[in-house]
């Protein structure tokens, strides 16, 4: 190791090396940044401003708003940069700084994804005591809880990734400092790291997924006990758009993080990476507007607010 030159930087590839494909790239993802944003804020604006919107589940909602916010500020900003820039480059203790705060929100996600499947558990399987289980003290235990399980993750995995040493090459084949594309330049052992990844996908990512899971088989068996056509239908209403942004990540990052490397390439982790961090967190409050009409009215009328001001 004495004679190896220690690594200060590395290059992220990106997703294309042509210049005019560059240019194209950055304003296609410059539109989902600023989506991603205008949308998750406009959410959590909404959920704040209007009193029938101050439920456990849009207090959730809010939450998972701030959080895919923090999710894909942590990998966008450096990749538009890196379309524009000559010298496509980020410091080790950069790489390792965004490694830590794409964990931190990516873990944080499921758990408030896994509480808002116990909220609809509780609303529709045990309605008459919905109240004592989702008290404000409940969901504020049950957010915190959520950040507390992204941070020991992110903190996990970041100082075993600080242990490696990095001696050449420092060409990342992706656009982002994930840890799976990392590991593969360390001139030292990754089996540790590969154990601490895959152990800690399994238990948060896994035990999260297949207590959702679960939720949703009573959820389900309980609407279908209803009697009444419509009330199938609100109770299934109320539930969609959670489904979907369920399976839009966990179908994803769970399969990216606990494939066999036989059938990895850099098109499909790049295309799995691309789907959960940068177009999940744009997707989720699309759908949560257009499934819900509670937030599709609170929009309207924020809306009408603003052109009414507009208007003086």
């Amino acid at each position: 190791m004495g004679n190896q030159t220690k690594v200060t930087k590395f290059i992220l590839l990106g997703l294309s090396n042509d210049p005019q494909m560059q240019i194209f790239l950055f304003l296609v993802f410059l539109v989902v940044y600023l989506i991603t944003l205008l949308a998750n804020m406009v959410i959590m604006l909404v959920v704040r401003t209007d009193s029938h919107l101050h439920t456990p589940m849009y207090f959730f909602l809010s939450h998972l708003s701030f959080v895919d916010i923090c999710y894909s500020s942590a990998i966008v900003p450096k990749m538009l940069w890196n379309f524009l820039a000559e010298h496509k480059t980020i410091s080790v203790n950069g790489c390792f700084a965004q490694m830590f705060f794409f964990f931190l929100p990516a873990a944080t996600e499921i758990f408030i994804l896994s509480a808002m499947a116990y909220d609809r558990y509780a609303a529709i399987c045990d309605p008459l005591r919905y109240m004592e289980k989702m008290s404000k003290e409940v969901c504020a235990l049950l957010v915190s809880g959520a950040w507390a399980m992204g941070f020991i993750n992110a903190t996990i995995n970041t100082v075993f990734a600080l242990k490696l040493h990095f001696c050449g090459p420092n060409q990342i084949s992706h656009f982002s400092c994930e840890l799976p594309s990392l590991l593969p330049l360390s001139c030292t052992d990754t089996v540790t790291n590969h154990v601490v990844l895959f152990t800690s996908v399994v238990i948060l990512g896994s035990s999260s997924f297949i207590f959702t899971l679960v939720s949703y088989i009573h959820i389900i068996s309980t609407i279908l006990r209803i009697r009444s056509a419509e009330g199938r239908r609100k109770a299934f209403s109320t539930c969609s758009s959670h489904l979907i942004v369920v399976g839009l990540l966990y179908l994803t990052a769970l399969f990216q993080y606990t494939k066999p490397s036989s059938v990895s390439s850099l098109l499909l982790d790049e295309m799995f990476s691309l789907q959960y961090s940068i177009l999940t967190p744009m997707l989720n409050p699309i759908i949560y507007s257009l499934k819900n009409r509670k937030v599709k009215t609170a929009v309207g009328k924020m809306l009408g607010k603003f052109k009414f001001f507009k208007s003086f």
